[in-house]
């Protein structure tokens, strides 16, 4: 199951060395490349190294939509990467967190790709029309989910839809939104068109019908939403109704069960995705291999979460973030009396370490110090779910809500059931405002809400009216339409000088 994510041998014989610092890649057609392709292991190694890219998804969540976000209000002592993000610097072309969005996104890209040319040259070898055509249908998938990840960070992309020498990316230039797009929805209706819905034990953790069903439904929403005026990835192309049916589709399946208990569904102890049914897609990891733990553990646990805490009941120093990087007072206060959410979500309790008490919240969402990793703070043993069902019953609200095929009482059921689970009485005339006030609390610390606010339209207002009212330091700069998305990463435009513009405001 969790071998999925195993990065041997083939991380290097597919030579994609971008090194998370540039688009420029080693030529492929090389004599080891081409000679590895030969067995079925082969090409699923090369498929397991294209999910290997997803290892560090949920910590670039947290590090550029947590912390972007009105959920944190993150002023350190020391400036940290994380500080010019959260306070809406213009010189953020430099900052790892970006450089890095942007290194392994297309790392993953150019690893996708490579499959897909070796199924094209040698895909007899496979000796199984079915398998080639999974392989090549999970790559379509994660090449897609990549450059979408990149599209709502950075707007305009180059196009690298095939293997191509160094000396030709360094030729391409960056393309319109909508072209991306176009890419991104042909792979993922390929996907949907020839991906299993379910998997036998050995490969469940791999890319579904219904996964690619749910993306393909966030990039017809996220194409929906408001341009700001900006080339991001909002085109007001009021795709509702394009989304809906997907939707749909994953709900009528029977596959995924909306959980009872909200904590069950970030349980330790239920991390099979076929069991933990509201796991659409996950992004897995196995703790407890020696000497391995920074490829195949999870670190994004303790992302958000200081070391101090870890210090304060007993842990390893090196667990934690180095501060604290407090959850917001906005967020905190938005959770109504007896919300199961908030105590699960977030630490209010405050700590004492080396004489020093903290009383600023945390997200503590993904943490069970009785699981804490002895050998290395990267070696958490849970995974992340991706996509979750209730994620999708909730967009199915935001769909209707813009006009798409559904009433005010299929809405009012659907947050109503969240709210239920929640601990929280029913509520009835559910509006936009209010369904991502709800999802806000729902899906906090799941890197979900710079997202929603870049689709809801509202983005530059919320955030202005969170700052006026949060910063008590007077650090964060207002924002404008320019900062719904990132700069352009400094390494790139370094690369090959003239070939990207900058993000207009970075």
């Amino acid at each position: 199951m969790k071998k999925i994510f195993f990065l041997s041998t083939i991380s290097a014989v597919i030579l994609m060395t971008s090194c998370n610092k540039q688009l420029n890649q080693v030529p492929i057609s090389t004599p080891t490349t081409a000679t590895f392709y030969k067995t079925p292991s082969d090409f699923l190694q090369a498929s397991n190294a294209i999910y290997g890219d997803l290892h560090n998804y949920p910590v670039r969540l947290a590090n550029l939509s947590e912390i972007r976000s009105d959920n944190i209000y993150g002023v350190s002592v020391t400036v940290r990467d994380w500080d010019p993000v959260n306070d809406f610097s213009p010189s953020l072309a430099a900052n790892a967190y970006v450089t890095e969005a942007w290194g392994t996104d297309f790392n993953g890209i150019f690893r996708a790709n490579t499959l897909l040319e070796q199924i094209a040259k040698n895909g007899s070898n496979i000796g199984s029309a079915t398998l080639a055509a999974r392989l090549q249908a999970e790559a379509k998938f994660l090449r897609a989910f990549y450059y979408f990840d990149l599209v709502r960070y950075f707007g305009q992309l180059p196009i690298i839809d095939h293997v191509v020498s160094g000396q030709e990316a360094n030729t391409i230039g960056r393309s319109p939104v909508a072209d991306v797009y176009k890419l991104i929805i042909a792979d993922l209706q390929s996907a949907v068109a020839n991906l299993p819905t379910v998997y036998s034990a050995g490969d469940v953790g791999r890319a579904t019908k219904y996964a690619a069903e749910a993306l393909l439904a966030q990039v017809y929403m996220a194409r929906s939403g408001p341009d700001y005026g900006i080339k991001g990835p909002g085109l007001g192309a009021n795709e509702w109704n394009l989304a809906l049916p997907l939707l749909q589709d994953i709900i009528n399946s029977n596959q995924f069960t909306f959980n009872s208990s909200y904590s069950n569904i970030f349980s330790y102890n239920n991390q099979n995705p076929a069991v933990n049914k509201e796991a659409v897609f996950d992004v897995m990891y196995t703790s407890g291999i020696s000497g391995t733990s920074d490829l195949y553990g999870a670190s994004f646990p303790w992302t958000l979460a200081p070391s101090g805490y870890f210090l304060s009941i007993g842990g390893k120093t090196s667990n934690g973030s180095l501060e604290i990087i407090p959850v917001s007072n906005d967020l905190a206060n938005s959770y109504e009396t007896g919300d199961v959410r908030k105590d699960f979500s977030l630490y209010t309790a405050g700590y004492t370490n080396a004489g020093s008490t903290e009383n600023r919240p945390f997200f503590k969402k993904w943490l069970d110090v009785t699981k804490t990793p002895v050998a290395s703070r990267f070696d958490w043993g849970i995974n992340f779910i991706a996509i979750r069902y209730t994620d999708i019953l909730m967009l199915k609200a935001e769909c209707i809500l813009h006009g798409a095929t559904g009433s005010q009482s299929d809405v009012d059921a659907i947050v109503n059931q969240v709210r239920t689970r929640a601990g929280l009485a029913p509520v009835s005339g559910v509006t936009l405002p209010q369904l991502f006030s709800e999802r806000r609390r729902e899906f906090a610390n799941e890197g979900s809400r710079w997202f929603d606010l870049q689709r809801s339209g509202d983005l530059i207002n919320v955030m202005n009216s969170w700052i006026a009212k949060e910063d008590a330091q007077k650090s964060i700069k207002p924002v404008v339409a320019n900062y719904v998305i990132y700069p352009v990463p400094q390494s790139q435009l370094d690369t090959t000088p003239g070939l990207y513009s900058q993000n207009p405001g970075y």
